[in-house]
């Protein structure tokens, strides 16, 4: 299906365009005398030394500012896709939006409005008119909000806002963290169509950087039909469970602490074992979880949906995504990984970025692990988790999807996530476990 074309974004930060431009217009004219030079090299000097120590703060500040966005919880998602109108179609409701890479790939989704108070569920594509650069979907359902009163929204992976409006049966638990109590959500395992269910098995969720614990209800069904019970937590920073003491995001380094005490619940109120579900940078959280905790033998096996893998090269990917220089962002990843940083970052402790790259540490993965991630993710590279897979391929499996972008593999083919997640766990589950104790 064609997509209209973004616009070109100018080249280069502002300060980089100011840099170019005083580098061009200081070079114009040949020095054609030898006494013009003397007298006024001091000048150029000066100007060239002053230039630099601007280019060197701006640098600076600009990779201080990329270094503390990444580790910033992101309270309220921006609402940036203009609702153009709402109309009535043969079916019901339809939403016209402008035609993008996001809004013109299949699948179902929520779209969110008036700051999040609003949720529609959008379905199928009903129309694409490349002339007006507008596409036209399905509003399966309106949860809350007056969508024909929407102005502007944004187009979200998660489509239910809870597991009511998914038709499933919740209870509300809280989980004690290190930080005070996480709100969870807690949902029996249904009807099992599995020959063998995994009885006393439960699917730890862990949603991704930005997102909810609503993010796992789409795999819930998933789990069910394996008999297994499903959580699907929150953890710090996230704005349902309570915030760290710095209000940072430690990208896997300390978020675990919190899937250690879910693990630790399930354990508590009858799981036998664990398979964890993670989302984004539920993905580094779910593997840095299995690599420090001394509950990581009761997990069977790991379901990672677009996850980060290796966080530097998310960085280095992110940016170039968003043209700075590769140095700036070198110095963004120092201000990160060293303590002297924490002054910029507001970090109470720094992260350990080698120990967020899993393709390097490949043959740390002990548990069986299956990555489900989309070729065009635009957010997270497919690159590593594809690493992943290559050099570890007795427990990593990696399985391609295409136009899901990021974290919308099960979206946009809800059919082969499923199949696909149940084929792999169905044979973790038939597969004996040495050395394992009950």
């Amino acid at each position: 299906m064609p997509t209209a074309r973004r616009p070109r974004r100018p080249s280069g930060a502002p300060w980089a365009q100011a840099a170019a431009s005083l580098a061009h217009r200081s070079g114009q004219g040949a020095l054609t005398a030898a006494g013009w030079a003397v007298r006024w090299a001091p000048t150029a000097l000066s100007v060239a030394a002053t230039t630099a120590f601007v280019l060197a703060g701006a640098s600076s500040a600009l990779a201080g500012v990329f270094a503390r966005a990444v580790v910033t919880p992101v309270r309220r998602p921006s609402e940036s896709t203009p609702v153009l109108a709402v109309v009535d179609g043969p079916d019901g409701l339809e939403v016209i939006l402008p035609a993008d890479e996001a809004t013109t790939v299949p699948g179902v989704y929520s779209l969110t409005f008036d700051g999040g108070a609003g949720v529609a569920r959008i379905g199928p594509v009903t129309s694409f008119d490349p002339r007006d650069g507008t596409v036209q979907r399905a509003v399966e359902e309106v949860y809350r909000g007056d969508l024909r009163a929407a102005v502007r929204g944004r187009l979200t992976g998660f489509v239910y806002p809870t597991p009511a409006d998914a038709g499933l049966d919740a209870e509300d638990v809280e989980v004690p963290v290190p930080v005070g109590s996480a709100p969870a959500w807690l949902i029996s395992p249904g009807l099992a169509d599995h020959p063998r269910p995994a009885e006393g098995v439960w699917a730890v969720m862990v949603h991704g950087r930005g997102a909810r614990r609503n993010e796992g209800i789409r795999a819930v069904p998933t789990a069910q039909r394996l008999g297994m019970t499903s959580l699907l937590i929150s953890y710090r920073n996230d704005g349902d469970a309570p915030d760290a003491e710095d209000s940072r995001y430690g990208l896997g380094t300390t978020e675990w602490e919190d899937v250690e005490a879910a693990v630790r619940y399930a354990l508590d109120h009858g799981a036998r074992d664990v398979v964890l579900f993670g989302w984004s940078m539920g993905g580094a959280v779910s593997l840095q979880f299995v690599d420090r905790s001394d509950l990581a033998p009761r997990v069977l096996a790991v379901v990672l949906t677009g996850p980060v893998v290796d966080w530097m090269d998310v960085l280095r990917h992110q940016a170039r995504l968003n043209r700075i220089p590769e140095a700036v962002g070198l110095l963004g990843q120092w201000l990160l990984s060293n303590r002297a940083g924490r002054f910029v970052t507001g970090l109470a402790a720094p992260v350990d970025l080698k120990a967020l790259d899993w393709v390097s540490r490949a043959d740390h993965v002990r548990v069986p692990t299956l990555i489900l991630h989309s070729e065009d993710d635009e957010y997270v590279p497919v690159g590593p988790s594809a690493a992943l897979a290559e050099r570890n391929p007795e427990l990593v499996r990696f399985v391609r999807f295409r136009q899901a972008h990021h974290t919308r593999e099960w979206n946009v083919d809800p059919e082969r996530w499923d199949r696909t997640v149940r084929g792999f766990l169905r044979a973790v589950l038939a597969a004996p476990r040495p050395g394992a104790s009950h």
